[in-house]
């Protein structure tokens, strides 16, 4: 059996991910705020760096794979609070356990999301490719919650892309999930907020399978893109929204 860590992995799909895991038999390292092995705030510089040397601490071995959960709904103010976590947080937890899952030859896997292949703002982009945090968080409280979000997560996936091959070269099988709208404690709070009430109804009713997705949908691709079954695949995007995407853009893949 096997070692894995995962962000997020309290609540939601992060914490549906844990389970599955051990139910496997694995052994399962949890970053989070709250409810977790390593109890880190990944907003900040500060919470990243104790996350990633307490993780390099506790799997002195290595891993056998890593998942970047942690993130927070476009109902979250201050904007720039989603871009620190959605972004930052989650690049600098990936390249936090590269070492330690290339020791195994393991996977990783980085939560992105359906919203990550509309078109942003093209400097709030620049700002996140170059690493310009401070500039980027001012940047995201001008803008709306839903493109703050939904660039992060374009800016993850990107990131992700762009870093692949050289993972591989390395050892890491490194992939993404792109989940649609999937029943979590987060979702529910956006659902409950007038301003994306109405959007994320309108947007359930048009999922083309007929029904939302549950935290063991996403889970259950997540797992198989961890596992040796998955051994040739390798900067991917895998969509688990039962359709919508292929709804939106049927002439692109």
């Amino acid at each position: 059996m096997g070692i894995y860590a995962i962000t997020g992995g309290a609540t939601g799909i992060g914490d549906a991910v844990k389970n599955r895991l051990r139910t496997q038999g694995h052994e399962v390292l949890v970053i989070d705020i709250k409810s977790a092995d390593i109890q880190a705030d990944l907003s900040s510089e500060e919470g990243r760096g104790w996350a990633n040397s307490e993780l390099a601490r506790i799997a002195v071995d290595g891993l056998d794979g890593f998942v970047a959960c942690a993130g927070l709904g476009p109902h979250v103010m201050p904007y720039s609070l989603i871009t620190r976590v959605n972004y930052f947080g989650a690049k600098a937890s990936v390249e936090g356990a590269r070492d330690l899952v290339a020791q195994k030859n393991g996977a990783i896997v980085v939560v992105s999301s359906t919203s990550a292949v509309f078109d942003y703002e093209d400097n709030f982009l620049t700002l996140l490719h170059e690493d310009k945090e401070e500039e980027a968080c001012a940047a995201a409280d001008k803008l709306d919650g839903q493109t703050a979000y939904g660039a992060a997560k374009y800016a993850l996936t990107h990131w992700m892309r762009q870093h692949s091959a050289a993972y591989a070269a390395g050892g890491v099988r490194m992939n993404a999930i792109a989940p649609g709208y999937t029943n979590t404690p987060l979702n529910a709070m956006a659902q409950a907020s007038s301003e994306y009430a109405a959007a994320i109804a309108a947007y359930k009713a048009s999922i083309p399978i007929g029904f939302a997705g549950e935290p063991e949908d996403q889970a259950s691709a997540v797992c198989y893109l961890l596992s040796p079954e998955a051994r040739f695949i390798c900067g991917s995007v895998l969509f688990v929204d039962g359709g919508s995407d292929a709804q939106m853009r049927p002439g692109e893949f």
